[in-house]
């Protein structure tokens, strides 16, 4: 029993005799679209425009970015110490003194760095501040163990 062709136009390719795949092919022979050629280049720009070479060349690319100023050395090592004071208390008041000079150069060279200085500034006398505290803690504590009533013990 044999079904009627398919709708749409096209061939069922095993009724096709089979191509041998290795037969030998002409290098030379011009391929031939199953398609259509265009009628035109839908997308060709009208005339009018001038032809090539009537407008100069452009410019050149540009160059790399200026150099930015570099950052303070002094407000680094301050950052540096004042959050080393977290570990070592002593290094705390040097790192707010060093970034208090630190902004003095940056104000007077306009390098960068201010923000680190400031921060070190902030946490150099704020570790400064919980270290005399401590200080004055253990000196209350141990001036009240002194003075306690230690005659009335019960032995």
């Amino acid at each position: 029993m044999s079904y009627p062709p398919p709708p749409g136009g096209w061939q069922d390719p095993q009724s096709s005799p089979p191509v041998d795949p290795y037969a030998p092919v002409d290098p030379y022979a011009v391929a031939k679209s199953p398609y259509p050629q265009p009628a035109a280049d839908p997308y060709a720009v009208p005339g009018g425009y001038p032809p090539p070479g009537a407008y100069p060349p452009p410019g050149a690319y540009p160059g790399y970015a200026p150099p930015t100023s570099k950052t303070n050395s002094l407000a680094i090592v301050a950052l540096v110490l004042s959050l080393v004071g977290f570990t070592s208390c002593i290094t705390a008041p040097i790192g707010a003194i060093m970034g208090h000079v630190a902004r003095k150069q940056i104000r007077e060279t306009g390098e960068q760095g201010e923000g680190m200085a400031k921060a070190a500034i902030i946490v150099g006398w704020i570790l400064t501040a919980l270290l005399v505290a401590l200080i004055v803690f253990y000196i209350v504590m141990i001036v009240i163990a002194v003075n306690s009533d230690s005659s009335s013990s019960s032995y």
